[in-house]
């Protein structure tokens, strides 16, 4: 039976080569964090609907140190367990194909598919009330992320899914963060 690094690289390689030179230009504008900022823009309009001035700036407080917070961890992560990413491991790289512009060191986990699942979190729930099926569109959104990081040959699934997992996770608990800091923003208000 295969380990789970085995099986790791199977998975990786199977969906990376499901990739084509037609897809490869749409999958790097997607895997550029760039590119989502039209996306950041209409989630900080959304908030600002529902939250105002200094509810909106209390997120965007939140969402700049969850995002440094998944990216240090995920430095923390690549540096302590120091798994070669796919673009850079022998056995594997051969097999691959290789879009992104740079490869990196190591890769687990993922900060792409961390920040972006935190994101999705974080605001899906802060605006669920409001637009019940943003969460959804959000969590889709950070699964496409993930894949992209696949697709272009700088990330194995479980650095993707790992990524995700905890991503996950801050973004919930920055998101109970919230709700402990607004009613004390608010009651400072009057």
């Amino acid at each position: 039976m295969k380990d789970l690094q085995e099986l790791d690289h199977d998975i990786f390689l199977f969906l990376n080569n499901l990739g084509s030179e037609t897809w490869d230009p749409i999958w790097i504008i997607i895997t550029t964090k760039w590119y989502s900022i039209p996306l950041y823009v209409i989630l900080l309009i959304l908030v600002f609907k529902k939250f105002g001035v200094k509810g909106t700036l209390l997120v965007m407080v939140l969402v700049a140190l969850m995002i440094t917070c998944t990216d240090q961890l995920a430095n923390v992560f690549k540096h302590g367990f120091q798994r070669a990413r796919p673009c850079g491991q022998d056995g594997v790289r051969e097999l691959a194909r290789f879009v992104a512009e740079r490869c990196g060191r190591f890769g687990y986990f993922s900060a792409h598919a961390a920040s972006s699942m935190a994101v999705a979190v974080f605001v899906g729930l802060l605006l669920r009330s409001k637009y019940y099926y943003l969460i959804f569109i959000l969590l889709l959104w950070a699964a496409i992320i993930g894949y992209s990081r696949i697709y272009v040959g700088v990330h194995y699934p479980g650095d993707i899914l790992t990524g995700m997992t905890i991503g996950a996770l801050i973004g919930f608990l920055y998101y109970k963060l919230h709700g402990y800091l607004l009613p004390k923003l608010i009651r400072n208000k009057n």
